[in-house]
């Protein structure tokens, strides 16, 4: 992971183009890789402050941090009231994960060592917790296409979702922290494995987590604010950026990791880290925006179309089968991977000027 740090010297370029009102797209791409570093800086202090806390506090900190720098991104995402970005944002980190992640540490991973094996009872909560994801974000988007001339109600059934996804979340992290072994306890159902940890002391762990969390805080409002100018130039839509770009650019230092200890042979912590991210922003970051989204003067309805909810749908389903037997192969890697390129390409594909307004009238309900 550390020859990512290199990035880090986008960070200084991010700031003067802005300085200087360069470029959009420039700054786009520089503050976009210099989150990379950043995110994963943040994973490091997070875990070297967990192994000071102890198993139980530590497992609830990675679970509570495993996803900061995605948060933040949607946070300066929901200020600047790119809703809809957002809300692609949050099915691209699932989609990505379950889709990207596991298809690239099982066709890594089985070409190396073969058929992988894995602990199916673990893997198969996780699963199922995927499949409640689902459907916790799906109900909204159907009943708020036949309530939706009552703004107040739409607003509440998201408010009220939230807290029943909050609650599962907290009742997921009860249960992972009690029934897992100290070793797996200590990762939290949510977070990525350890990555070689850092030997850092609390003040260093402090310190680096502050100043990561300060860099990733700048940089995404400079990637924000090129969204618009960029997609214009470039003709993308906010669907495809929001859906691929985002979350491959926040989830960058999780994803490499999930990859390394599939090479290793150790496909269980490979498929806790995208399933278990997942399931953190599923449960967790989405219930976080609608809660804090009014208080920014943009609330945040859990009302996702269509296209985002078959895609959604699928990968759950697909993450379950894999599940199944306790085994992977490289086959069912390169399956994965391709799905995830169908639902990039049908996203890069739907014409930008056509997207929002796709958004607000193709609803799941619609569709059947």
């Amino acid at each position: 992971m550390r020859y990512l740090r290199w990035l880090l010297l986008f960070i200084p370029v991010a700031i003067l183009i802005e300085l200087l009102h360069g470029n959009e797209i420039i700054l786009f791409v520089t503050s976009a890789l210099a989150v990379i570093p950043l995110a994963g800086l943040m994973g490091e202090s997070t875990e070297a402050l967990a192994e000071k806390t102890g198993p139980r506090l530590g497992g609830l900190l990675n679970a509570t941090l495993g996803n900061a720098a995605e948060l933040i991104i949607t946070l300066f995402a929901v200020r600047a009231g790119l809703l809809d970005l957002v809300k692609a944002s949050l099915i691209g980190s699932i989609l990505g994960n379950v889709l990207l992640v596991m298809g690239f540490s099982t066709l890594i991973g089985g070409l190396k060592n073969g058929i992988q094996r894995f602990n199916r009872s673990h893997v198969g909560v996780d699963s199922t917790m995927a499949i409640l994801a689902v459907i916790a974000l799906s109900i909204p988007s159907f009943f708020n296409a036949a309530i939706e001339p009552d703004k107040l109600r739409v607003e509440e059934l998201s408010l009220t979702t939230a807290i029943a996804m909050i609650v599962i979340y907290a009742l997921s992290l009860l249960y992972s922290l009690r029934s897992r072994t100290p070793a797996e306890a200590e990762v939290g159902p949510a977070t990525p494995p350890s990555r070689s940890r850092p030997h850092w002391g609390t003040r260093k762990a402090l310190g680096v987590l502050v100043l990561a969390t300060i860099g990733i805080a700048l940089m995404s409002e400079f990637l924000v604010s090129s969204v618009e100018p960029v997609t214009k130039q470039l003709g993308f839509s906010e669907f495809f950026v929001g859906i691929i770009v985002i979350p491959i650019i926040g989830n960058v230092a999780e994803h490499i990791v999930a990859v390394e200890v599939a090479l290793k042979n150790q496909m269980d912590l490979s498929l806790s880290i995208a399933l278990g991210s997942s399931l953190q922003i599923a449960l967790f970051v989405a219930p976080v925006l609608v809660f804090v989204s009014p208080l920014m003067g943009h609330p945040l309805m859990l009302e996702f179309n269509g296209f985002e909810v078959i895609a959604l749908t699928a990968a759950a389903v697909i993450a379950a089968l894999v599940s199944l037997d306790g085994e992977s192969n490289w086959l069912e890697g390169a399956m994965l991977i391709a799905v995830y390129i169908i639902i990039a390409l049908a996203f890069f594909f739907l014409p930008s000027a056509a997207s929002a307004e796709a958004a607000r009238l193709t609803s799941p309900l619609g569709m059947l």
